[in-house]
């Protein structure tokens, strides 16, 4: 189960980084990082000093989203593996259950 939910789990966290990537293609085409960053600066700005930089870029997103990714990647995983322990000690403390199966006539 371990190697199932890992291998899934990485097949996730690939999609994430899709997902995160199309996310922030439309907010960018929308403006919507611009307005943020540019709120930020105007927050922040100490009488004509200079900023650091925008708050929001692509970098930050993606270390963000695959930082998360890769924790979903270690509970998923850790979670499914327990999960399934469980149900087996379950099923063997109950019997489990039997399906029989025939063709029909």
């Amino acid at each position: 189960m371990l190697k199932l939910s890992l291998v899934l789990g990485v097949a996730l966290f690939f999609v994430w980084l899709v997902a995160v990537g199309v996310l922030y293609t439309v907010l960018g085409g929308m403006g919507v990082w611009e307005s943020i960053n540019g709120t930020y600066d105007s927050l922040v700005q100490n009488d004509g000093a200079a900023t650091e930089g925008p708050l929001i870029t692509a970098g930050t997103v993606f270390i963000a989203a695959a930082v998360v990714g890769a924790i979903n990647i270690v509970l998923v995983s850790a979670l499914a593996t327990v999960s399934a322990f469980i149900y087996n000690v379950c099923a063997d403390m109950a019997g489990g259950l039997e399906v029989t199966l025939s063709e029909r006539e």
